[in-house]
């Protein structure tokens, strides 16, 4: 049977906090999921929205906030998103300096009726972060460094989800893999493939004169 993937539509390419709104309403019922990228100007070099949108976000559509953290140490942020309506929250791997921090906040998400998951840039290993997936409901790879929209997929990546869907696999485990960077109409049947289940569409879907067939595309790539 042929694997369809959810698509988790990204806020990123969007500067205009009412569009971000009005995007989100838009899409309910037609993207799976609202990835909602949260930079402050420490993890990247780039300053987005906080927690105050997300909670007008939630207010103002029914679609699942897929929560993604570009924020170095953001422990005392986590409980902000998760009370504004966060429904995933994603926090960075290289974003905690004590990787204690990192197992705390994993489980402090999980606890508070989110799902829980770990990002990792390009140049992160797998490897790096094996020991934290037993605590995740999701592994989210970046295809490309994050902070700009628009970029090319870096190949390795697509590898790299590979790698986590056999090591997956081999321990009987459930997370979801979800791939951001770079996902379009040509790249989108081999990162499926490879093991991702959630793809995260930025330009593609919100450049788009067709919304939903763009989503279409996505989910239904031959």
């Amino acid at each position: 049977m042929k694997k369809v993937p959810d698509i988790s539509v990204s806020t990123d390419p969007i500067a205009d906090f009412q569009d971000i709104i009005e995007y989100a309403h838009q899409m309910q019922g037609i993207a799976d999921l609202l990835h909602c990228d949260i930079m402050n100007d420490n993890f990247v070099q780039k300053n987005t929205y906080d927690f105050n949108l997300l909670r007008n976000i939630n207010r103002n559509s029914v679609i699942m906030l897929d929560v993604h953290l570009m924020q170095n140490e953001p422990s005392e942020d986590i409980p902000k998103y998760i009370q504004a309506g966060a429904n995933i929250v994603t926090v960075h791997y290289e974003a905690f300096k004590n990787k204690e921090d990192l197992v705390n906040a994993l489980k402090f998400i999980r606890e508070n009726n989110a799902l829980a998951g770990i990002a990792i840039k390009p140049n992160t290993s797998f490897r790096d972060i094996r020991s934290f997936v037993f605590g995740c409901d999701l592994v989210l790879v970046m295809g490309v460094e994050p902070g700009a929209s628009g970029q090319q997929t870096i190949p390795e990546t697509i590898e790299k989800v590979k790698e986590i869907d056999e090591f997956r696999k081999n321990n009987n485990l459930r997370f979801k893999i979800e791939f951001d960077g770079g996902v379009n109409d040509k790249n989108c049947k081999k990162i499926v493939e490879s093991g991702a289940d959630i793809l995260v569409s930025g330009n593609f879907v919100y450049s788009s004169k067709n919304r939903k067939e763009a989503i279409e595309k996505l989910k239904n790539s031959d």
